[in-house]
């Protein structure tokens, strides 16, 4: 069952409109979290909303948004009153124009949904909107109100529904100039480049998000099977080896060498040690790291922290 929809509203081109729902397209659930633990006692801590004078703490129903006027002087914003600001956005998306999407720099994209249509009636009229754009490599730019705040929205076709991009303001992305005036033009030899360009050449290849693997959160689950079965672990970080420094030239035709080189044999695994069995099982992300740990893992003493 799909998960419950982000937003819900209408999208219209023009006359024709139909109710949509938006859904996130990615998700950080599976990453791996930590609790903030008493290391003595190994129970969690929570966080309070304390008064930054008198340092008490404050209540739900006395918290509310101010926005600094002058130091140290706020004006106050009921959250009742944003809620009844009403802009179209809100419920809404409004195709105001098609745009190529060759011309949509890439940082401006930020967030990805799923759009699809909510009822059987509005089906058709969603349909004619999403095969209209079909190849013709334009995007169509609306707005949307997310998270209290009105967003352009990006839509393009994708399989049987739409995806939109929620885009950053002009305001909102830096100037490469500021950060890129400083590097020094430089002519590159003809040889360099062209050894440049054949390494490029043999590491083509197609994009396939699944051979990518994020070795920072394998580590983590690799650290939390130790300490589940007892296995000492490192603690001392160990320092990057420094690069040696050689002519530019020797490394580009090194790194030929190597990129045309065969691939090494494959090594066989490690010899198992005691206790690793269980250590050594394939979990998927977070997920399956609690239901390894149990759904409430026994509190550890002083001497041992506790992860999770």
């Amino acid at each position: 069952m799909a998960p419950r929809a982000y937003w819900k509203g209408y999208l219209k081109l023009s006359l024709v409109s139909c109710p949509i729902a938006l859904n996130p397209a990615t998700s950080s659930s599976e990453r791996v979290s930590f609790r903030q633990i008493n290391k003595r006692t190994g129970n969690r801590l929570r966080q309070q909303m304390v008064d930054d004078e008198t340092r008490e703490p404050v209540d739900a129903g006395d918290r509310v948004k101010g926005f600094e006027v002058s130091k140290n002087e706020y004006l106050l914003v009921e959250d009742e009153e944003l809620e009844a600001l009403q802009i179209e956005s809100n419920h809404t998306i409004d195709i105001d124009r098609f745009v190529p999407a060759a011309q949509i720099d890439k940082r401006f994209y930020d967030s990805p949904y799923y759009i699809v249509p909510t009822d059987k009636v509005g089906q058709e009229a969603f349909a004619v909107i999403r095969d209209a754009m079909k190849g013709k490599g334009a995007v169509a730019l609306g707005r949307i109100v997310v998270s209290k705040r009105e967003r352009v929205i990006a839509l393009e076709p994708y399989g049987k529904g739409l995806i939109g991009t929620t885009l950053h303001y002009a305001y909102e992305v830096r100037k490469a100039d500021e950060y890129f005036d400083d590097i020094p033009d430089l002519k590159v030899s003809d040889e360099m480049l062209k050894l440049a360009e054949h390494i490029l050449e043999t590491k083509a290849g197609d994009f396939d998000p699944s051979q990518f693997n994020d070795r920072y959160e394998e580590a983590v689950l690799e650290l939390i099977r130790k300490k589940q079965a007892n296995i000492p672990v490192q603690r001392d970080k160990e320092e990057p080896a420094a690069p040696n420094v050689i002519n530019l030239m020797d490394a580009l035709r090194q790194s030929l060498r190597q990129a045309e080189a065969p691939p090494p044999p494959a090594k066989k695994p490690k010899k198992q040690i005691d206790g690793q069995k269980e250590m050594l099982l394939p979990i998927e992300g977070k997920k399956q790291a609690q239901r390894d740990a149990g759904k409430k893992p026994a509190r550890t003493s002083g001497k041992q922290r506790k992860a999770g």
